[in-house]
């Protein structure tokens, strides 16, 4: 299997690079198909196209942005919806004392609040705020700018699709890690 990196039509200098950066990482297609792909293929192309994307949106910070510990806590507790400190920290993979700085920044910024289990009184249990929940809006609403503004100068609309159709499937992806 072959892939071949195209450039996008109009992305110059202008473009700031991101435009171009992003076109590449998300326009790669397969020469010579088969009906299988070998899915150490398709692993190797996600790893560059999401590793050049994910690296890109890390260089044009959003003001206020939380860092990615905060961003992923914040963005659980609005997903899953109430946890404990420990829940969180095993759900993100980390240590339960790097959750806990997490959770304070959280809790000093007033994004989360505390409060005991209704169960178990024993345990604090955390949830996010309105505010949380603003920032969360304002957050992904600036992303989404972000990379609409890219999407707009420089894929058609049978890219727009299929980056559409796509979606799903890498956060099906993701879950699965």
């Amino acid at each position: 299997m072959i892939f071949r990196w195209r450039s996008c039509p109009g992305a110059g200098a202008a473009s700031n690079g991101f435009q171009e950066l992003l076109s590449l990482a998300l326009s790669v297609y397969v020469e010579h198909m088969s009906d299988e792909l070998d899915v150490d293929d398709v692993a190797a192309a996600l790893v560059v196209s999401v590793g050049l994307l994910r690296r890109r949106l890390r260089q044009a910070p959003v003001s206020g942005e939380l860092t990615l510990p905060e961003t992923a806590a914040l963005s659980r507790l609005d997903r899953a919806g109430p946890s404990t400190a420990s829940g969180l920290a095993r759900a993100e993979q980390i240590s339960p004392q790097s959750m806990g700085a997490t959770l304070a920044t959280l809790e000093s910024r007033g994004l989360i609040d505390r409060r005991p289990d209704a169960d178990d009184g024993r345990r604090v249990v955390l949830s996010v705020t309105d505010a949380g929940r603003d920032h969360l809006r304002n957050k992904r609403t600036a992303r989404i700018q972000q990379i609409a503004q890219a999407l707009s100068g420089g894929f058609t609309p049978e890219e727009h699709r299929q980056l559409m159709a796509a979606a799903p499937l890498i956060e099906r992806l993701a879950l699965n890690l």
